[in-house]
Parts: structure tokens; sequence; C-alpha cells
């Protein structure tokens, strides 16, 4: 899969087969006494999803009843063993081919830099998962997760520098190289580098709290308004790199910016808020929401997603039943694209 495949990463909002997610392991938890909210946020969040599309939930055998239980039968069942949740991150990156063959790639994954001890378990989910699927499967070299990394299915693809050139993911390589990687595997001919992610953000700034594509040349993007708030510098150096930045198609991006809900911390440690992990599903936008003194901003991400993806209907779900674990919504699910129209696979539908 080099530089001549004919396969490439498409959009979110690409129509997709289903969405696989991975049911949580309370060992693996920050907070283990908070297990059964974030159960409960987890399975309100299947439960969305499947209004819209099918969902696979992963689970281990020790737990494969209690998912269910809170899940419900509209939800099916795969058990596959992995350590920690966070399907976006270790589960596969699907692509398309442009006669509407399908693969997938299993990245390496070693815990976010190897934060957490154990993760060989999680390594093998996305080919393991993907192989159920009868979907061929890349190994990539490189250490990569999926939240890291966002496409608008025609060429460009949106990272950070603070993630993707740390040291802890991959240390022998040079940007050139990871760049060479990802262009060569997901099909895409320009990469925009942002410098960080939000403060605080274990993940090491992932991309999927900050920016995303709402369409070819449509970029989301959350902004502070606080100067006295980390993330002020963080978003506003981001905003000038979108401002002066050129996609696949030679444009300069249209900026939508989304306002940063009020900070909260939870045992003295500031949350990473975000309306960006945002889920694009099949005719709808799953969006975490935070409530409290969030109720105003909550209603402006409302209909300002309304508004980037009309047509499709916005699913609310409580953001911060996952958020204390440091995720949220697209953090914990990873879409399986469908064989799809010549007019899906060009990127242009949005």
């Amino acid at each position: 899969m080099r530089n001549d495949s004919k396969f490439y990463m498409p959009a979110e909002w690409a129509r997709h087969e289903r969405t696989l997610m991975e049911w949580p392991v309370k060992s693996s938890l920050i907070w283990p006494d908070n297990y059964g909210e974030v159960c409960r946020g987890y399975a309100e969040t299947a439960r969305a999803i499947s209004a819209f599309e099918k969902v696979t939930m992963l689970v281990n055998e020790d737990t494969a009843a209690e998912a269910e239980a809170l899940c419900g039968r509209d939800v099916d069942y795969l058990a596959i063993p992995h350590n920690d949740a966070w399907c976006r991150d270790n589960g596969p990156t699907f692509l398309l081919s442009r006669e509407g063959g399908r693969a997938a790639v299993s990245w390496q994954f070693n815990a976010w830099g190897e934060k957490y001890a154990h993760y060989d378990l999680d390594n093998q989910v996305a080919s393991r998962s993907a192989s159920h699927y009868g979907v061929p499967v890349y190994e990539s070299p490189i250490v990569l997760e999926g939240g890291s990394i966002h496409t608008d299915g025609a060429g460009t693809l949106l990272t950070t520098r603070e993630c993707l050139l740390n040291k802890n993911r991959n240390p022998r390589l040079t940007q050139a190289e990871i760049e060479a990687e990802i262009k060569s595997v997901l099909g895409v001919s320009r990469i925009i580098w942002l410098n960080r992610g939000l403060y605080g953000d274990e993940t090491d700034g992932h991309v999927d709290n900050v920016a995303c594509f709402a369409a070819p040349g449509v970029i989301l993007i959350q902004a502070c308004r606080d100067r006295d708030d980390p993330n002020y510098e963080i978003t506003g150096e981001n905003l000038e790199l979108l401002r002066s930045a050129r996609d696949a198609a030679g444009r300069t991006p249209e900026i939508v910016e989304i306002p940063q809900p009020p900070a909260r911390f939870y045992r003295d440690a500031r949350l990473t808020l975000s309306y960006l992990n945002f889920y694009i599903v099949n005719g709808g936008v799953v969006l975490p929401v935070f409530g409290g003194d969030a109720a105003d901003t909550d209603d402006e991400a409302r209909g300002i997603l309304q508004r980037a993806f009309p047509g499709r209907g916005i699913a609310a779900v409580d953001g911060m039943a996952l958020i204390r674990e440091g995720g949220n919504v697209h953090c914990i699910t990873q879409q399986m694209p469908a064989a799809c129209s010549s007019e899906e696979r060009s990127g242009e539908k949005a």
C-alpha cells in the first residue's frame, strides 16, 4: 500500500456501514470508582448512534453481558479482547479504493506514549476487528492514534506537531518521514500541521479536540476568548496557521469557530472539554454537551453544527460522563465506511 495505491481515507461524513466501539475496562480507568457512570456514557453514545446506523460493540468476555444489558439489542456485540476502550485510537483506520473496495490500516499503538502499562491487546484490536469483517489489513510501522488525524476525503489531512512529532511516539523518525508514510498510506497530498492541541490533553494534543473538517475547504475550530486561559494562546496560534494554510486543492480554508465551553475541573485537574469531539454518523451528528454553566455554549455549538451540517440531526449526549477519563464521543468511536457512490468517493459530498 505505497504511493501508487488507489486507496484513500474517506471523510467521516462519507456513508458508514457501521460504527465500532469498545466496552470500558474498569482496571484501565483513571478513576475506577466512576466505572458505572463511564459505562452509562458509553451506552448512551451507542444508543444515540444506533438511531442512525449499525453499532458493533467490541467486548471482553467478562463484560459482554453487562454491555448488552446497558446498550440493548439494537447494538451488535463482537468478542475481541482489549485493555482499554478508545476505539478511535486503537481501532482500524478504514480506507476505500477508487473502485469501491476497502482496506484498513493497523497503526502501532503504544498507549499514548506508554502512559499506561498494558496495551498489548489494544495493539491487536485494529487487525482483529478489520479481519473479522473480511477487510484486508496493512500494518503500518509507525505509532499513530486515530484521534491525531482528520481528513476531508479529498487529499487534505489535519494533525498536530505536539502529538505526531512527540518523542514518545516515533523518536527515530523525522517529520518528513512520518509525513511520507501518512501520505502514502492514506492517499493524501497535503498535510496541514497545527502546533498544539488543547491545554492539559493527556493525548499530547490530538487534533480531534481542536479542529476538523466540515467539508472540503471548510474547517471547524474551537476558539478560546479568555486571555487568561492557556487555550487562548493555543487556539489563537491554530487560527493563524489555518488562515495561512492551503489545502490539496490550493484553497485557503473557510474557518468556522465554535466557542470553548467554560473550564471544568475534576479532583484538581483541568478537563479537556471540547465540542469538536463530536462524531458524524449517517444523517446525523452526535455532540457531547456539558450542561450547567456551559448551557449557553452548548446551545451555540448545536446551532453552529446544524448550520455546518444541514440536513443532519444533532443528537446531544452527556459529555461529562466520558470526559473525566480524558476523552469523549469521537474518541470512543471508529467509522467503517460503506461501499459508496463515485460522488461520495470524490470527497465532494458532505
